[in-house]
């Protein structure tokens, strides 16, 4: 490709709105243009890239043995209903009627629409496993659109959904999509994690989410660099390794803390570590009042305390509720000398403390030299209710986990027979009786990829670009083409030959000064350039410097092309 013949729209400066690297360098770069809040026309440029990151995603799930299809954008309100998600999905959904005011939506995921083909076109387990899945645009009215294509109303997406006669059937093409997961980010050439997750709204049982890994990431990811073992912070496993509770060796003891409302404080004015402490986060669920307990340098885990029994729709306690529960205000509560209608539950990490300190239940008090059994009954519960934290012994018992950030680019679900069973979509068994099928889900944010790419991949000269979902793969800077014959004629052949033998090639043939065209394949992202002068051509070289390197090299023009098939390779 000639860029006189191609569309580059480059910036110096990225608008004001743009916050992180990858919205800002995909608007000065010309990827993308912005239309409205949270929605971008992909330009050329772009789109080329978007393009790639979709032939690796559609070759992976074609070797998978999933079948390509197309399913509707618009779908009607009805489905929805069937499984109860019309009302609950949230403001998130677009709805739309129609001139007969039937009223559809824009969707947001296809789970419904896909089952109802599903309970159409299947009757019997002959038919079954099968793994469909499509890239099409989605939409979802987020409250704040932001980060460019990071978190659009409007985006691409691969979804996947698969059908089966057994959970063994469907745990193994689970096994099957999460490889081809991993394949898809190893051939983009991005550094990920696949970590075990919550299922969500979505529904049903195992689950893991895709991240690439990235420090503007928005989750919080643990792992074990010495084994496979990886979760979401908020479903990672506290571990405590099996421990007796050391003796008391203090008596209970009143503390004046007239000021000191937090663990940290307390720890500071008594000289000792927050470890010693323990903080009690109040909760209100179905009536009932709970104290949860905490070391004082841990924080609480809300998705691991709702699945406790009972606490599935808690909320925090007020002031006023903390009150008439403790006779206390905040920032001074303890689980000393509660009322026996105050639930107790301890952080398996608080079980196993003794001599600890925590609130008095007095204001401007706390107490040292706390011990369970002596000063206060057991915990009516104790249970992984914290989040981990980095030297935290991993779950597997081979290391300790390490903490890092993701960006969720892909997730993929068990979701058993929650939609199958709601709309209905059965088949018949070998004994002829009719059984609910078994779904799998498998999503992968398509645009979302070119973003989090950009997250990972970039300095202060623009995008640093893998090679597999580049743009271009080699750029080709002609200096002086629209004055020397010899620069042309060479810069046209090189171009040629390397065309010939596969490789994704952009000519800059604008005759822009050096500076420009540097700054502007540099901005792209385009993995390896070649520069070819007059001077150079005079010895029968070119200069190649690769995007990651500060430096260039001199290259034969003889051999330039066989250089670059090795780098590609």
């Amino acid at each position: 490709m000639r860029a006189s013949q191609f569309f580059l729209a480059t910036l110096k400066e990225a608008p004001a709105e743009a916050e992180l690297v990858s919205h800002r360098l995909m608007l000065r770069a010309g990827l993308i243009k912005r239309l409205g809040s949270g929605l971008y026309s992909w330009m050329p440029l772009g789109l080329r890239v978007l393009r790639k990151v979709e032939a690796i995603v559609r070759d992976e799930m074609n070797k998978a043995g999933a079948l390509e299809l197309l399913m509707p954008a618009v779908q009607p309100k009805e489905l929805w209903e069937e499984t109860g998600r019309w009302a609950v999905f949230g403001p998130q959904m677009l709805k739309i009627r129609d001139r007969h005011e039937r009223e559809f939506c824009f969707g947001p995921t296809h789970e419904e629409v896909i089952t109802d083909i599903a309970r159409k076109e299947i009757r019997s387990y002959k038919q079954l496993p099968l793994n469909f899945y499509q890239i099409q645009t989605k939409f979802r009215d987020e409250i704040r659109p932001r980060f460019g294509v990071m978190r659009a109303r409007e985006f691409v997406m691969k979804d996947a959904y698969s059908f089966h006669t057994s959970l063994d059937s469907l745990q193994s093409t689970y096994e099957v999509m999460y490889q081809a997961y991993s394949n898809v980010f190893n051939r983009l050439g991005l550094k990920f994690r696949a970590v075990k997750a919550d299922t969500g709204a979505i529904g049903g049982d195992g689950s893991h989410e895709f991240h690439v890994l990235a420090d503007s990431g928005e989750d919080a990811l643990a792992y074990c660099p010495d084994s496979d073992y990886a979760a979401n912070v908020e479903l990672a496993e506290a571990f405590v390794p099996e421990q007796n509770r050391a003796m008391a060796t203090e008596s209970i003891t009143e503390i004046d803390t007239p000021k000191q409302t937090t663990c940290e404080d307390v720890a500071a004015l008594l000289g000792v570590s927050i470890q010693c402490t323990v903080k009690a986060i109040a909760l209100i669920a179905d009536s009932r009042f709970y104290l949860l307990l905490l070391r004082g340098d841990h924080s609480l885990n809300e998705i691991k305390a709702a699945k406790l029994p009972g606490l599935a729709d808690f909320h925090f306690a007020s002031e006023e509720e903390i009150r008439n529960h403790l006779n206390c205000p905040p920032g001074f509560i303890g689980p000393v000398g509660v009322d026996a209608d105050v639930q107790v539950i301890a952080d398996k990490t608080v079980a196993v403390m003794s001599d600890f300190i925590c609130g008095a239940n007095k204001p401007k008090f706390h107490l040292r030299g706390v011990n369970f059994g002596r000063d206060l009954p057991e915990p009516v519960l104790v249970a992984d209710i914290r989040n981990v934290v980095a030297t935290d012994a991993s779950p597997d018992g081979k290391g300790q986990l390490e903490l890092c950030r993701g960006i969720e680019v892909g997730h993929i679900f068990q979701l058993r027979t929650k939609y199958a069973e709601a709309m209905n979509a059965t088949y018949l068994d070998e004994n002829g009786q009719t059984k609910i099928m078994e779904m799998g889900c498998y999503g992968i944010g398509v645009s979302r990829i070119v973003g989090a790419a950009i997250e990972q991949g970039n300095d202060a000269r623009g995008i640093v670009f893998p090679a597999s979902m580049a743009p271009f793969q080699v750029a080709i800077a002609a200096i002086g083409f629209d004055k020397s014959e010899a620069v042309r004629e060479a810069a046209l052949k090189l171009h040629n030959e390397l065309q010939a033998a596969g490789i994704d090639v952009l000519l800059d043939d604008r005759g822009e000064r050096p500076g420009v065209m540097f700054a502007d394949l540099e901005l792209i992202g385009i993995p390896h350039r070649i520069v070819v002068g007059e001077r150079g051509l005079k010895e029968n070289q070119v200069e190649y410097q690769a995007r990651t390197e500060s430096t260039a090299q001199t290259v034969s023009l003889n051999d330039i092309v066989s250089k670059l098939q090795r780098e590609l390779c």
